[in-house]
């Protein structure tokens, strides 16, 4: 009681609930996934401070496995989550996928994502084959998640622009080497989060930011 009435006394208590207040409102400041890239600082032409300019996916046009044009101009707006496989893969592709399909699993139906599956090797992976991989795995068919071919370029590039090792290797299982990775792209095109899909970790944490970055993108879609 004694201690109460000196903090009262010199106006430390005030102070104290300000402190908590603010804290407070720290705690509630929302999540927010960095930006992955590279990215251009820029003078204002009209002065003021300098605009921040961040890397986006590179443009692409493909074809998905039910031969709908599918350009990165279908995500606009949208969150859209990759992967790079072939259907013929002896190695990580069936796991890789299978991961996928129980992030699918878990959020497939929430309104403004997608799936998105690119072929590395669009020259045997026909959209009837990638059809039938994707029957085979279980994926919905005409639903939100499309395995696409582009041409082996542009696929290569692509992942480049994702952040994803993916190469031609005679050496290699099935001819191409690969990485498990999983790219998370905004509604703006800016890489937002990257996971090992062989690590149950990685995973575990793309569950966790995917409602993350969803928030972010209702939010400013809000705004605008």
């Amino acid at each position: 009681m004694m201690m109460l009435k000196t903090l009262l006394r010199r106006g430390t208590l005030p102070l104290l609930a300000g402190a908590a207040l603010l804290l407070a409102s720290c705690q509630e400041e929302p999540r927010r996934l960095p930006i992955l890239g590279e990215r251009d600082v820029r003078e204002n032409p009209k002065g003021g401070p300098a605009d921040t300019v961040f890397a986006t996916v590179p443009a692409f046009r493909a074809h998905d496995q039910n031969g709908k044009l599918v350009t990165n101009q279908n995500f606009t707006g949208q969150v859209y989550l990759t992967d790079f496989f072939f259907a013929t893969c002896p190695g990580i592709c069936p796991k890789m996928n299978g991961e996928l399909l129980k992030v699918y699993k878990q959020y497939g139906q929430t309104p403004g994502l997608n799936f998105v599956s690119f072929t590395i090797d669009p020259e045997h992976d026909s959209l009837a084959v990638l059809r039938d991989y994707a029957q085979r795995l279980g994926a919905p068919t005409n639903a939100n998640w499309r395995f696409v071919r582009t041409s082996k370029d542009s696929v290569f590039t692509l992942a480049r622009g994702l952040f994803t090792a993916a190469m031609p290797d005679k050496a290699a299982p099935g001819g191409f080497a690969h990485n498990g990775t999983f790219a998370l792209v905004d509604d703006l095109g800016h890489v937002r989060g990257l996971y090992d899909s062989l690590n149950p970790t990685q995973v575990q944490a793309l569950l966790t930011d995917l409602p993350v970055l969803l928030a972010e993108v209702k939010e400013r879609q809000k705004k605008s």
